[in-house]
Order: C-alpha cells, then sequence, then structure tokens
C-alpha cells in the first residue's frame, strides 16, 4: 500500500522545518555573540586607551610637581620668602644649638639601644619578697 501525506504523522511533516529553524537559532546567535564580543573587545580597548592617556598626563604632572617641590625647597627661595613675608627667621644661636654625641656602634649594649629599655627592663625583674 503507498502512503500519502494525510495519512502521515505530524512529526514527520515538521521535523525538516524544526531542524532548519533550530540551525538558523543556531547560527543567528553565534552571528550575534560573535558582535557582542567584537563590541566588548572595541569598548575595552577605549578604556585601556583613557587610562593611559590619564597616567601620562598624571606622570607629567608629578614630574612638574617634583620640580616645583625641588624649586620651594632651595635655600635662597626660603631666604626670599622669608624676608618677603617678614619673619624675622635666621640662623640658631650657638647656645640655641644642642649636638648629642652617638657611642660607637661596637661598644654599644644591645639592650641599651633604645631610651627606657633599662627602666622597662627593671621593672620586668622579679622582685624579691
Amino acid at each position: 500500500m503507498a502512503r500519502n501525506r494525510k495519512n502521515q504523522s505530524a512529526a514527520v511533516r515538521f521535523g525538516p522545518a524544526v531542524n532548519a529553524c533550530v540551525l538558523c537559532l543556531l547560527v543567528g546567535g553565534s552571528g550575534i555573540g560573535y558582535v557582542w564580543q567584537k563590541n566588548q573587545i572595541y569598548d575595552l580597548g577605549q578604556q585601556i586607551k583613557k587610562r593611559e592617556i590619564n597616567l601620562s598626563r598624571l606622570q607629567e604632572q608629578n614630574e612638574k610637581l617634583s620640580k616645583q617641590l625641588a624649586q620651594v625647597r632651595t635655600p635662597a627661595y626660603l631666604l626670599e620668602r622669608i624676608e618677603k613675608l617678614n619673619l624675622g627667621l635666621g640662623p640658631p644661636q650657638p647656645g640655641q644649638v644642642f649636638r648629642l654625641d652617638e657611642p660607637p656602634r661596637e661598644s654599644a649594649d644591645p639592650g641599651l639601644q633604645f631610651p627606657g629599655r633599662t627602666a622597662i627592663a627593671k621593672l620586668m625583674q622579679p622582685r624579691p619578697n
């Protein structure tokens, strides 16, 4: 007996159409994903470029400010500012300067390197009862 279309099930008739739709969705989805990834790469490249430009600008500003700081710290500039602001500052008198002698390194007791360490050591010793 010959088969005709009226006797075929719906799954057999719509199977190739469903397969074609699934294939189209896969190809279309892959294309959309590819374009989205390319867009993301472009956006990230733009962000990197902006940050590199900002970094170079900040490095130039840092160099400018370090040069300005070095210029402001010079004795000639400081003397000029003192005179301009009438601060009345001058070099210290010999009686105002205190010089502390440091013991030689090899003869120094390691327990006495910091002020107050001997007092702490005495407090830590056990007391006789």
